[in-house]
């Protein structure tokens, strides 16, 4: 246990120091390793790690979802959903902010990134909300916080290496996702009335729009809606597996980008060597985390975790609360991937322990990263907004998120109190 606790406070000098995560957590899990049993084993934990997240069926998924969603992104269907949310709300006060909210949430539906769903609907809706005088805060705070719903409404990368980590089941986690996606929706949109009533100037009413015109913009949106029905259905459905259904939805966001008119050769190349990227960074990550994990697991802390939380005889809510809480912290210093990667071999060992289902784990941690990918110091989704919209000051961005991080807390205890929200949907599959 101590030397699992050195550990862990190594790898946080070392991130601190700016050494990138991947390598971070690769050489404490290496060092660790050798130091427990010897540097031959150490060395050879390493090939064998490499070799074998380099050749798992299951993370084959991962390449396929990143691509669909660079494929959705060039298809232009961001604009689309946009554009339909906005014929509905628009009119309100603070309808363009809440149109955002929603429009993330059906982008997340075939995106599977948060930082992807937050660049992408900057482009798409910040002009429309300043055309009409939205407060900077409250137009950046609402794409910032709409983001975070890319990695819990599926597919999700994110519920895939948890999956992974966990061996639970995939496809009921895409299918626990989808009752706390759509009240994270409805809980931001309230965020944004509030906000609007305590401050109209924030989010004046838009144009209304005619009914002929809401149905033509709803008529634009099918392209999401079938890539939806398809990819999450067929799961829901026992069609295929998550592996089988990446692939169909990358194929049909590949259709739909051609269908778009603006595929170019170029554009097909580009979206090519991003998904490579990203992919190599995602897999850089998991391969350090996987050998970080292996050192914990053999030095014993999630063992002698679950056996303090027996032998002290704690609530096992009080055991959640503490868990929520480390994942708040780091949060503020760690991105999404990585707090995932570096925690839950060492949680949920001791979850499972304690009697808790790892499907409604696995949604908890979730709704607990999408808050740290918008809390201070280290909020990605504000940092990628920042990098799109580089004239709107930083204090704006995390003064707009404030409302929507208080929406994130009252929905997290719900999920937390009330279990069965999670679990109705596995439960029918």
């Amino acid at each position: 246990m101590e030397v699992s606790l050195i550990g862990f406070a190594v790898l946080l000098v070392l991130v601190f120091l700016r050494l990138p995560i991947a390598f971070a957590m690769g050489l404490v899990g290496v060092v660790g390793f050798a130091y427990l049993v010897n540097a031959k084993a150490a060395l050879a934990m390493v090939a064998q790690v490499a070799f074998d997240t380099g050749l798992a069926y299951g993370l084959s998924v991962v390449p396929l979802f990143v691509l669909m969603g660079n494929f959705v992104t060039e298809a232009g269907l961001s604009s689309q959903l946009y554009r339909a949310s906005n014929a509905f709300l628009g009119h309100r006060r603070g309808g363009l902010a809440m149109a955002t909210i929603v429009a993330c949430g059906g982008f997340s539906a075939v995106c599977g990134s948060s930082l992807a769903t937050a660049a992408t609907m900057a482009r798409v809706a910040m002009p429309s909300m300043r055309k009409y005088g939205y407060a900077d805060s409250l137009a950046a705070g609402s794409i910032a916080a709409g983001g975070t719903l890319g990695i819990l409404i599926p597919p999700s990368v994110i519920m895939v290496i948890y999956g992974i980590l966990t061996e639970t089941n995939i496809g009921k986690l895409f299918i626990a996702g989808i009752i706390p996606g759509l009240i994270g929706v409805l809980f931001y949109m309230a965020a944004v009335v509030a906000t609007t009533r305590i401050n109209p100037d924030a989010g004046p009413n838009g144009p209304r729009t005619t009914w002929p015109e809401r149905m033509q913009a709803l008529a634009g949106v099918w392209g999401i809606l079938l890539l939806f029905v398809l990819v999450i259905g067929g799961i829901y459905a026992g069609w295929f597996t998550p592996t089988e259904a990446a692939g169909i939805g990358a194929s049909g966001a590949f259709v739909f980008a051609l269908m778009n008119g603006e595929m170019t050769f170029s554009k097909l190349l580009h979206i090519l060597v991003s998904s490579v990227k990203t992919t190599a960074m995602i897999f850089t990550i998991l391969i350090g985390a996987t050998m970080f994990a292996n050192f914990v697991n053999i030095a014993g802390m999630p063992d002698a975790l679950a056996a303090l939380a027996m032998q002290f005889e704690l609530n096992p809510a009080l055991v959640v609360l503490a868990i929520m809480l480390i994942y708040v912290a780091l949060g503020c210093v760690l991105e999404s991937l990585s707090m995932i990667l570096l925690t839950v071999p060492v949680f949920y060992p001791m979850m499972s322990a304690l009697g808790f289902d790892l499907i409604w784990f696995g949604v908890i941690v979730v709704v607990v990263t999408e808050i740290s990918l918008i809390t201070p110091p280290v909020g990605l989704n504000v940092f990628v907004l920042k990098a799109v919209l580089p004239d709107v000051p930083t204090g704006s961005v995390f003064r707009g998120i404030l409302p929507f991080i208080v929406a994130d807390i009252f929905r997290l205890t719900l999920l937390v109190l009330v279990p069965g929200i999670v679990l109705f949907l596995p439960g029918l599959m």
